[in-house]
């Protein structure tokens, strides 16, 4: 199964990091409410960037390392498309 960190763009331009094993499910989750709580007060969000891993461990280490990103450093991320390389954090 792959697992996925994704960032999705919020109502009010915010930006929110989770990780996922499907990222269609876990957008549909977020957008009736039941997603987070912090997205929940933001709808609708939209699917701004997503990238796959071979294990939940190595989604979950990149959420966190993306969390830590300036929100400039997010954009540039989200505009590259590149994929997210653990290595380089």
């Amino acid at each position: 199964m792959e697992n996925f960190v994704y960032i999705l763009r919020c109502k009010d331009g915010t930006l929110y990091t989770g990780w996922t094993h499907d990222v269609e499910k876990r957008l549909t989750a977020h957008n009736s409410g039941k997603g987070a709580k912090y997205t929940a007060a933001r709808l609708p969000v939209a699917l701004a960037y997503s990238c796959g891993f071979a294990t939940k461990q190595e989604a979950m280490r990149a959420e966190y390392a993306i969390k830590k990103l300036t929100r400039t450093q997010k954009l540039r991320l989200i505009s590259s498309q590149a994929p997210f390389c653990l290595s380089a954090q």
